[in-house]
């Protein structure tokens, strides 16, 4: 089976992002994403994609985009839809969904598990996360982090597991 796992970090309010790029700096939070997401396929979106000063090393960047003339600017490969993307996943291999708002929304029905760093604040946005529906998915793991002098939000890892019928 493969595992496709939601990772992001979101505000109280869902908000992910503005003007393409984190409204927070988490120095934890970017620790565990890699730890978390090393050596593992990442899928994106082409803005988030885009929002990165350079590739990230050791993970395999698979983006989605509409634009079938779109040339990236590092290696990676291109689908056009998330469909496209998940077929990249060989069986028994896990793959992380990294953003931005529009692939989280679509991947929610597919995703078999959700890593959120939710950050204890309301933040202006133009990209949100989407509401997780509690029907579907089980908060099974949290763990807090209070503000301190390396981090201006406390947040909360949140692990959620899909509810199977």
């Amino acid at each position: 089976m493969k595992e496709l796992i939601i990772i992001a970090a979101a505000a109280e309010n869902n908000a992910l992002g503005i003007n393409n790029d984190l409204p927070w700096h988490l120095p934890d939070d970017f620790k565990r994403f890699k730890q978390l997401t090393t050596g593992h396929k990442i899928i994106m979106g082409r803005k988030t994609l885009e929002s990165f000063p350079k590739a990230l090393p050791n993970r395999e960047h698979i983006v989605i985009t509409r634009d079938h003339s779109y040339v990236p600017k590092f290696d990676c490969t291109i689908v056009h839809s998330l469909e496209d993307a998940v077929a990249q996943i060989d069986e028994g291999e896990t793959a992380f969904i990294i953003g931005g708002g529009e692939i989280y929304k679509q991947s929610l029905g597919i995703a078999t598990k959700i890593e959120l760093t939710r950050v204890h604040a309301t933040v202006e946005a133009d990209t949100f996360f989407p509401e997780i529906p509690e029907a579907h998915w089980d908060l099974i793991a949290s763990e807090s982090h209070p503000k301190n002098e390396r981090h201006k939000h406390a947040f909360t890892y949140e692990t959620y597991i899909k509810v199977t019928a």
